[in-house]
């Protein structure tokens, strides 16, 4: 299997060889969800909190001795069971996060490339030129690619001044090709990456 390099203008100036192990077979949806819902769950910042009977705020004084009244016996005001009393087992804050075998991640970073590939979103440069370094250039030279929308950039490190350029397009997100992961692809339409950034990844995927 084979895709065209194209660069700027979308002029083909080569091809690379794709892997079948990499791009071909089926595509294991399932691995790009667990990939998806794991980096989900890292991001989650965890900070919800209830108040037990240790915090709310109220006497621990007993409201009344305990026999003799004629009413429930009850240690203080703070007590779960009354109005504005402490919460029972209720959500303390904590961490969301899990690990994930490496070989799952690969995995699923393989099923995502595959899908776009897939799709026809996938788009090879030759190499990634701000031109006169202006957004406006950057934004006509991805009109050209014929990409549009939520947009992921991949290289292997991406030049300063091409970076500066991209950075206030709306949508658009740059990724190096050893930090890219499968949510990464599979939130965008489209996905542009150099030869080099494309080579690294079939080095690393398989």
């Amino acid at each position: 299997m084979k895709i065209d390099i194209v660069n700027t203008k979308k002029e083909t100036v080569g091809s690379v060889e794709l892997k079948d192990e990499i791009f071909g077979g089926v595509i294991k949806t399932d691995l790009i969800w667990e990939a998806v819902v794991q980096e989900n769950a890292a991001e989650r910042r965890g900070t919800h909190a209830t108040k037990n009977r240790a915090n709310v705020s109220g006497s621990g004084k007993k409201p009344w001795r305990q026999k003799g009244t004629g009413r429930a016996r009850v240690g203080e005001i703070r007590n779960p069971l009354w109005r504005k009393g402490g919460t029972v087992f209720g959500p303390q804050p904590r961490s969301y996060e899990y690990a994930l075998p490496r070989k799952v991640k690969l995995g699923a970073l393989r099923a995502a490339l595959a899908a776009k590939l897939a799709d026809g979103t996938l788009v090879v440069v030759d190499k990634l030129d701000a031109g006169d370094k202006k957004t406006k250039s950057t934004v006509a030279m991805f009109k050209t690619l014929g990409v549009s929308g939520k947009t992921l950039v991949i290289d292997t490190k991406h030049d300063e001044a091409f970076t500066l350029t991209a950075r206030n397009i709306a949508g658009v997100k740059l990724a190096s090709s050893g930090r890219v992961t499968a949510r990464d692809v599979m939130d965008t339409d489209h996905v542009i990456a150099t030869r080099e950034a494309l080579e690294k990844l079939q080095e690393s995927l398989g």
